[in-house]
């Protein structure tokens, strides 16, 4: 999955030469807590609100530039949205411009990103279950299992896999959409089926 399906466009900006006072309101106004700031449509920094705080008392009195980040670490809309996640974990940052041809052409933040975790997992509906199991012997792979969920009423909405180290054995996983998921673990229990656990989102 890329940036450019995650991204907001057309952000919300402020120039070098706006007054702080002005970046707070904006940011108020719209919820946020970072703003690219731009000149000619360039990037050349971000403002956010720890930054602010910095300069209470004087934000009527104060530029942006005085108190922005110069060269934010950005992405591009073709950049994943995998890599993005490292980057705000690895620099501790909530949000990154998303630049092209040096032109901002959105942001993307860690509330987009975990959104876009939970859609890919099946995760974003309320209502679904998932099923975590180990596959082990001959005939109990993914195939039969989902077939066995299917038999019982269930619906598949996504499969997946984790593990924490590589090398460990893996832990396979079947989200639900519907049918009775303790109902349906029971039943790969007894057709052999390692199961370890069942899990509502809700």
């Amino acid at each position: 999955m890329l940036v450019s399906k995650r991204m907001t466009k057309d952000p919300v900006t402020v120039t070098g030469e706006d007054l702080l006072i002005q970046a707070r309101l904006k940011m108020q106004k719209g919820g946020f807590r970072r703003l690219p700031v731009v000149s000619d449509g360039q990037l050349v920094g971000i403002i956010t609100d720890r930054d602010m705080r910095e300069h209470a008392g004087y934000l009527d009195r104060t530029e942006v530039a005085a108190a922005m980040s110069k060269k934010p670490i950005t992405v591009t809309p073709a950049t994943t949205v995998e890599v993005a996640a490292q980057r705000l974990l690895k620099q501790k940052i909530g949000g990154l411009p998303v630049v092209e041809d040096g032109h901002l052409v959105g942001m993307i933040t860690t509330s987009d990103i975990l959104q876009a975790f939970l859609d890919v997992m099946g995760a974003s509906e309320e209502t679904s279950t998932r099923i975590d199991f180990v596959l082990e012997g001959e005939g109990r792979g993914l195939a039969e299992a989902s077939r066995i969920i299917s038999q019982e009423g269930g619906e598949v909405l996504s499969v997946g896999t984790f593990r924490k180290t590589w090398g460990e054995t893996p832990i396979y996983y079947l989200r639900l959409r519907s049918g009775n998921a303790d109902a349906i673990a029971k039943v790969l229990r007894e057709r052999g089926f390692e199961v370890l656990g069942v899990h509502a989102v809700g």
